[in-house]
């Protein structure tokens, strides 16, 4: 019958290689994750918790270690905590780089939505332009019809101060035309002999 310090480090064994199978498939599906950034996060997430429980295992199995009676059982257990400790570091630096990923990621969406703000603003910008220019265009084109009615008004101004000018001329003729027309009549009773 087997020891149940010999027990509880196979099953410390059974569960670091069980996390560790579970860190190699997160980090997998990390590396295939295409978005959105929750899932990402969430993948992230949950590559931390099992990290965390691998490194309880691994410290337990260390403990264990320490309590073998047998030296050669001792360092054998210490080879294969030091192989898991090596095995973990290379993995934490895979999480290290999909964090990295997902911060670079989150970046990206941010500077994106940046951009799309940027292009929404230009195109705002661009419809102010449009309003202004067809604004400018109805402006000016007013100006000109008002330019034709201006251009009419001088004329008519104009022609109507030559009329006056002609009209004073016939009232002055007519004025002296029947004040001659007095004088004589007037010579004509009052010196009938002249």
């Amino acid at each position: 019958m087997a020891a149940p310090q010999d027990v509880h480090v196979r099953i410390c064994n059974q569960e670091i290689v069980k996390y560790d199978l579970e860190v190699k498939a997160l980090i997998q599906d990390i590396r295939d994750c295409s978005g959105p950034l929750s899932a990402l996060t969430e993948l992230n997430t949950k590559v931390k918790e099992k990290f965390q429980q691998l490194r309880h295992r691994i410290q337990d199995l260390e403990q264990s270690a320490k309590e073998q009676d047998k030296e050669s059982e001792k360092q054998v257990l210490l080879q294969q905590v030091e192989n898991h400790k090596k095995q973990m570091l290379r993995k934490t630096t895979k999480e290290s780089l999909a964090q990295t990923s997902s911060t670079i990621t989150e970046n990206l969406m941010g500077i994106s939505r940046m951009m799309s703000q940027q292009l929404q603003q230009s195109e705002e910008a661009m419809q102010t332009l449009v309003n202004s220019s067809r604004t400018i265009l109805d402006a000016n084109e007013e100006f000109k019809s008002m330019s034709g009615t201006i251009q009419l008004g001088r004329k008519l101004i104009t022609k109507y101060n030559r009329r006056e000018l002609t009209d004073k001329l016939l009232i002055f003729l007519a004025l002296a035309l029947f004040l001659a027309t007095v004088l004589y009549i007037v010579k004509k009773r009052l010196f009938p002999f002249l």
